[in-house]
């Protein structure tokens, strides 16, 4: 494998899942840029609601390859693995905890920055603002986790026939 890919798993499945973690990445850093500039002091509130319209919009668009990701992880790659390694506690456990979470702090952002955005008061857009923070910063730690142990997992406990046909369920694209 060259280096340059910066990949780490050979296994075609892991490295389909790998991609997709580069590319949601690439996606949350756009978002995550405007969510750091509402840490600033002062704010203006105009700026903030310009912001705000454009923060939503990059994070509709985050939305269906985020659940398009989560939903193959979820139907395809956690079942398989959990039949070698459990399901009830433990890392998948863990990890799909957090796509709740995930959801949850995105839900919430979305909900509370719904309607007309021009008559929001700073407070609460502020407030808004920090629930995409919050996903930024779940997702950026889940993504280490999947890729440091359950990843890592796949490749070592499934057999060759899984690996395989798992390969074959998750050759779908997310975009």
């Amino acid at each position: 494998m060259p280096e340059h890919t910066g990949l780490k798993f050979t296994m075609p499945a892991m490295r389909i899942l790998e991609n997709e973690h580069r590319y949601l990445s690439f996606l949350m850093e756009e978002w995550h840029e405007l969510v750091l500039w509402y840490e600033q002091e002062p704010l203006a509130l105009e700026e903030a609601r310009t912001r705000l319209h454009k923060l939503r919009q990059a994070i509709l668009e985050f939305v269906e390859p985020l659940k398009k990701h989560t939903g193959k992880e979820e139907t395809h790659f956690f079942p398989m693995l959990g039949n070698y390694i459990g399901f009830e506690q433990g890392p998948l456990a863990g990890i799909q905890e957090e796509h709740r979470e995930i959801e949850g702090y995105i839900g919430h952002f979305l909900h509370h920055s719904e309607g007309n955005i021009d008559q929001m008061p700073l407070e609460a857009i502020r407030s808004a603002v920090q629930d995409a923070g919050e996903a930024f910063e779940v997702l950026t730690v889940h993504f280490v986790k999947e890729e440091t142990v359950i990843f890592p997992m796949g490749e070592t406990q499934l057999s060759a026939k899984d690996k395989e046909r798992l390969s074959e369920q998750l050759n779908t694209l997310i975009t």
